[in-house]
């Protein structure tokens, strides 16, 4: 990673609007790092990460076509903690590695991580500043649901295995509370940019 790059890990629980933030730091000049996509590549068949994961949770968990039926896969683990523990010890660190390369090849000079585990993940070490997106707890409900298909019952099991936003606040650097308007979520994702070093965002 150049010495003159900015990275910000960008972070929150599922459905406050990671990637809402990520898009309006794209716009302002920012290269994007999306985990979850990156996570997705790692998993398709072949892969190490795809074969640790047949083996720990079986071939019910794939498709007719072979690959991961995340669908399936994610009924088990936010079931079961423990499900879900083994699961991430498989992919985070496969995804470290993959982030790290990336942003350290990167030239741009503001480069964001999107990543809903970004601590788990370790990605945080790699990071210059912690953005945490947070939404009011009915906000969030609501946009799993409708964006998901989720039963509400199925959605409440998502939120709560994500554990308590609080403590990813009280590890942000920045915090960008999007229970308002667009406008309001944009106009805060500026006060950040502009509390970066003014070198970084030339």
């Amino acid at each position: 990673m150049a010495t003159d790059t900015c990275c910000i890990g960008l972070t929150g629980n599922i459905a406050t609007g990671k990637s809402t933030v990520a898009h309006m730091l794209q716009q302002l000049g920012a290269c994007l790092i999306d985990a979850d996509h990156v996570a997705h590549e790692l998993m398709v068949p072949g892969t190490a990460v795809y074969h640790g994961i047949v083996q720990r949770f079986g071939a019910d968990i794939l498709a007719p076509g072979g690959e991961i039926n995340r669908r399936a896969l994610g009924a088990i683990v936010f079931a079961d903690p423990e499900a879900l523990l083994a699961l991430d010890a498989i992919v985070h660190p496969a995804v470290h590695d993959r982030v790290r390369t990336m942003v350290r090849s990167s030239s741009c000079p503001v480069v964001v991580i999107e990543a809903i585990k970004l601590f788990e993940a370790g990605l945080d070490a790699d990071c210059d500043t912690v953005w945490v997106v947070t939404l009011s707890p009915e906000l969030q409900l609501r946009r799993l649901m409708d964006r998901s298909g989720l039963s509400r019952e199925q959605a409440l099991q998502r939120i709560e295995a994500q554990g308590d936003p609080a403590l990813l606040v009280a590890r942000a650097d920045f915090v960008i509370d999007n229970s308002g308007s667009l406008a309001c979520t944009r106009a805060q994702v500026q006060r950040g940019w502009n509390m970066l070093p003014a070198c970084r965002r030339d």
